[in-house]
């Protein structure tokens, strides 16, 4: 137990992508203030491309009132189809939840940023954390500028690559490279499918999926097999005409996968980078830091919802602050309700990550297999817990019990 007998008043949160700004403006509607300090210069800085936010996702979203300004910049996606060399397999959908929604990130990050300063949140830019001082009445953070806040506790939402993860655990693992790099674009190129249609094709050498905008644009993303890491400044040093003209040998025998990286314009090419998971983190906190978000937990692409779980777990953490004052307690209840769900995730996608970079001839024996594996399939079962699953915020947080 913490020898901090008085209740949680004030929270530190380190990152203001989705996590961050979600978890603040939560805390603020249970009577915290919260603090947000990003390293980037402004809330949106054209870091990736798209993502879906899966209906769990949304109904967190409610519980701060950002789901209907999210609904505002996205196009919702009522059916959808896998494609495995060719062969059309149209899924089918889950019963009593609203369409996953397609937005863009750079659009997300503004749309959480403004919920959270409606709700009271001030953000601080070009903050980067280097180290903490903590002691039994708060915790201090101090920034590569000079500057420092001190509040009752430090929460790190600050992504895949964090810091605050490695504070809390030096040991801690980093974000696994998938031997992929992610490419988005939109085009005008015509493809056989309705508005709010999505495909998710396993072509003869890469995975793409496509989808056609409201407003009559194929938007696409590639999965680019790439067994060199490269970070996003070294993927973006490469022209985007030479990412188009591999793109376009990559996907020169696929329907549609060649018209549309044909139709591509390189202005239009977004680099995304290299694609990464977080391994299971053994450490979620420590003292008065804990860790959300991509920091503690990132599914690949394939999952559907990481920023659906980026969500969840940032109302699940504020929920716990709300209801338990000590930290450790609150820290330790978190994790317990959130590890098993966000790990489960993971462990749903860890074998289609293995396929979508794979070889002619696991694609070769793919074509064959998978086709047969997704009719058989039962999305009710697969897909039905995450989706209809909801956090009840009035409901109080029963803590757990913190072994030695």
């Amino acid at each position: 137990m913490s020898t901090n007998s008085r209740a949680i008043r004030s929270a530190l949160v380190i990152g203001g992508g989705i996590s961050g700004p979600v978890v603040a403006a939560a805390l603020h509607r249970a009577g915290i203030e919260a603090r947000v300090f990003e390293a980037y210069p402004g809330p949106a800085y054209g870091i990736g491309s798209n993502l879906a936010l899966a209906p769990n996702g949304l109904a967190a979203l409610e519980i701060i009132g950002a789901a209907d300004a999210v609904r505002a910049i996205a196009a919702p996606i009522r059916s959808q189809s896998m494609a495995v060399n060719g062969k059309l397999i149209k899924l089918p959908g889950i019963s009593g939840v609203e369409p996953l929604q397609l937005v863009d990130r750079p659009d997300l990050h503004t749309a959480l940023h403004d919920v959270a300063v409606a709700a009271g949140v001030k953000f601080e830019y070009n903050r980067r954390l280097v180290e903490v001082e903590e002691n039994a009445d708060g915790i201090t953070a101090h920034f590569a500028d000079g500057s420092s806040a001190t509040g009752d506790v430090l929460i790190g939402a600050d992504g895949i690559r964090s810091t605050v993860r490695t504070l809390i655990d030096p040991k801690a693992p980093g974000p696994q490279y998938l031997n992929m790099l992610g490419f988005g674009a939109y085009t005008r190129c015509p493809v056989d499918l309705e508005p709010s249609d999505m495909t998710f094709a396993f072509g003869k050498r890469a995975y793409y999926l496509y989808w056609v905008m409201p407003d009559g644009r194929v938007a696409w993303g590639a999965n680019l097999p790439h067994p060199q890491y490269l970070s996003l400044t070294e993927a973006r040093s490469v022209s985007n005409e030479e990412w188009l003209r591999i793109l376009r040998e990559t996907y020169a025998d696929d329907t549609p996968g060649a018209a549309l990286a044909q139709a591509t314009q390189a202005a239009d090419l977004q680099v995304v980078g290299a694609l990464h998971i977080m391994p299971p983190v053994p450490h979620w906190y420590r003292g008065r830091m804990v860790l959300t978000g991509d920091a503690v937990h990132a599914p690949s692409n394939t999952s559907g919802q990481g920023g659906s779980m980026a969500i969840e777990s940032a109302i699940e953490l504020a929920h716990c602050l709300r209801d338990i004052d000590d930290p450790a307690l609150a820290f330790a209840t978190y994790e317990a309700l959130r590890r098993p769900r966000v790990e489960g995730v993971a462990n749903r996608v860890k074998r289609m990550n293995h396929t979508k970079a794979a070889g002619p001839v696991t694609r070769a024996f793919m074509g064959m297999v998978m086709p047969m594996m997704f009719k058989r399939m039962d999305p009710e079962k697969v897909f039905g817990p995450e989706q209809h699953f909801r956090i009840d915020w009035d409901a109080p947080v029963r803590p757990v019990r913190v072994t030695a």
